[in-house]
């Protein structure tokens, strides 16, 4: 009679789970497993106070960055690390740690010189009890977000930003140094439009983009919002004209509107 070897799989009772967060051009990937309160004190019992903690159950807490990042003053260059935390009572310490190899807490093999630095926190309490450890990021803009840890009633908050404006200035002069298209020369200046700066050589831009691709309802409509914003308001009336006709005759309706406002606004200012 044969004996099979084949194991039985149990359901974890601290789930892994894995988020993804983009800001800007980058992307922050933590992958982690979430224990449950299941009735207990959390922080000072089953988490001590004074000890290192894994962020989670099973294996380390990872955090993998695309791009090199700013945490609370500290560059954390692009790679994975572990997270670690020790916790106290009024004031946390998170590293952030070079060792990725530790299972769990590596609470035996954890060497501070490992780390690529550590950052003070104080905890804050969390307006709704949380039942699984959260992990996840909000406030998200093209350059920051804020990241946050919130299980029971203790919720964590450490702030990260980027210099996505200089990956993208990059990418741009990448790009535009290597036969660049007319939808090139558009995707730049309109990044330079929204963050509202450089407008002259997003016009620069814009004149190229229409020069190798023709007359096209959202080039001349971002033309006439840069034109705008250098005061050229004869100018950017003229190019929200030629945009809401070439709108129109693709029964865009919603530029027909926008280019239609903009040309009563600024033809106010030219009288004033």
């Amino acid at each position: 009679m044969s004996i099979s070897l084949a194991q039985i799989l149990h359901p974890k009772a601290s789930p892994a789970s894995l988020i993804k967060q983009e800001i800007g051009l980058s992307t922050i990937t933590v992958q982690y497993s979430r224990p449950a309160v299941r009735g207990r004190k959390i922080f000072g019992e089953l988490v001590p106070y004074g000890r290192i903690w894994r962020v989670g159950a099973n294996e380390s807490t990872k955090i993998t960055l695309d791009s090199d990042m700013q945490i609370m003053g500290n560059t954390l260059t692009k790679g994975t690390y572990a997270l670690y935390a020790f916790p106290e009572k009024d004031m946390w310490e998170i590293a952030f740690h070079k060792n990725i190899t530790h299972w769990g807490d590596g609470r035996k093999n954890y060497n501070q010189e490992e780390d690529a630095f550590r950052v003070t926190i104080i905890p804050q309490k969390s307006s709704y009890f949380q039942e699984n450890l959260l992990i996840t990021f909000d406030e998200v803009t093209h350059d920051s977000a804020v990241m946050l840890w919130i299980w029971e009633n203790t919720k964590i908050i450490i702030p990260i930003t980027v210099d996505t404006d200089f990956i993208m200035q990059q990418q741009i002069q990448d790009i535009l140094s290597k036969n660049p298209t007319a939808q090139s020369y558009y995707e730049a200046a309109r990044y330079l439009q929204e963050q509202e700066k450089d407008y002259s050589t997003a016009l620069k831009y814009l004149n190229m983009a229409i020069e190798l691709g023709g007359d096209t309802y959202y080039f001349y409509r971002v033309k006439s919002l840069v034109e705008a914003a250098l005061e050229n308001y004869e100018s950017a009336i003229n190019s929200a004209q030629i945009s809401s006709e070439l709108a129109a005759k693709e029964s865009k309706d919603e530029f027909v509107r926008m280019n239609q406002g903009s040309i009563t606004l600024w033809k106010e200012l030219v009288k004033n």
